[in-house]
């Protein structure tokens, strides 16, 4: 299976992801600028946290409207999987890929540090090494990672059961304690806390390699 990491000027999270999928999953990867236009080479598209483009204007909103986004909206028509973590999620949102939109967190600062994160849906192609009602344990690293939605959006996403992951404790006063959601066809996922550092026992919790497992296992099977 190969991988895009997609790279934008201030992504940070990038080389995680290629420990994860290269070393864990032995699978290939590959760093993609942003001011590419195909994606058709790879299985799978990966959008890193970090503070692209420096976060100006709103998070995620500049990378949004970069080269790459049709490519990532190719591959996700086409069925890929495409994970969007953090600063990806926000993409994600400011993208029309997903839902919603993120706020400053409720405390009105940065938050660094780990997360009670509880699955809400293991029936799809990021959750099935999980089991439906777990607590894991992820970090989360973010100043505007309170993601929002009006009443009809959430209305929807819980009777199509399309929220995937929430917070136990709701560190930063998300809507419905919404830590990740996918969207129709559940293959596109935004997840605010971070799988990719919490791969090894070594980092505090190897909670979200099982994530990435789901990607590959499900790859693997066609599906």
């Amino acid at each position: 299976m190969k991988f895009a990491i997609v790279v934008f000027p201030g992504t940070s999270g990038e080389r995680e992801l290629y420990h994860t999928v290269k070393d864990l999953l032995d699978c290939e990867a590959e760093y993609i600028w942003h001011k590419e236009t195909n994606l058709d080479a790879y299985d799978a598209v990966l959008l890193p946290g970090g503070l692209a483009h420096g976060d100006y204007l709103r998070c995620g909103a500049l990378a949004a409207r970069t080269a790459i986004i049709p490519a990532i909206k190719e591959a996700a028509l086409a069925g890929k999987p495409v994970l969007g973590i953090c600063n990806g999620f926000q993409i994600l949102t400011e993208a029309g890929l997903l839902p919603g939109a993120f706020l400053q967190n409720e405390i009105l600062r940065f938050m660094c540090g780990m997360a009670s994160v509880v699955v809400e849906n293991n029936e799809t192609m990021f959750t099935k090494e999980y089991t439906k009602g777990e607590t894991i344990e992820l970090p989360i690293a973010h100043g505007q990672g309170r993601y929002w939605a009006d009443e009809a959006t959430i209305r929807e996403l819980k009777a199509t059961n399309r929220i995937v992951f929430t917070y136990k404790d709701n560190p930063n006063g998300s809507t419905e304690h919404i830590a990740g959601i996918v969207n129709e066809t559940g293959n596109v996922l935004g997840l605010m806390p971070h799988p990719e550092r919490a791969v090894e026992k070594l980092l505090g919790s190897d909670d979200g390699k099982r994530l990435f497992q789901s990607i590959l296992e499900t790859w693997r099977m066609g599906l």
